[in-house]
């Protein structure tokens, strides 16, 4: 529904506004900012690994652990965005320029 969409997605932000406010934390006590002092690299790696772990646990895992690595990935993904400077607006109003638009019409258009 869309009442529960808005609420996805004021998480998502909510959680978008922390990532953002530990970038410059002290790397020794902020995964967030530990993430960023390594650099690009590191923060893409470990968006991928996080990835590969939630098909993983897709495949062959408990619904738990598909929770689990699904959090991780959306979190490191958050990560990355916030790392280059791209905001969830910006996502989401791709987002809905697709909307309505089918996959598969939309992929070969581009």
């Amino acid at each position: 529904t869309l009442r529960r969409m808005a609420g996805v997605m004021d998480r998502l932000s909510r959680l978008a506004k922390t990532i953002a406010a530990r970038r410059d934390a002290d790397p020794e006590t902020s995964w967030v900012a530990n993430l960023n002092a390594r650099g690009m690299p590191v923060i893409a790696r470990k968006l991928g690994e996080e990835a590969l772990e939630t098909v993983i646990a897709a495949l062959s895992g408990s619904r738990d652990e598909l929770i689990g690595e699904a959090a991780d990935t959306l979190f490191h993904l958050l990560v990355l965005l916030d790392a280059k400077g791209v905001s969830l607006d910006e996502v989401y109003a791709e987002l809905d320029a697709r909307e309505g638009t089918s996959g598969i019409a939309e992929k070969a258009a581009r």
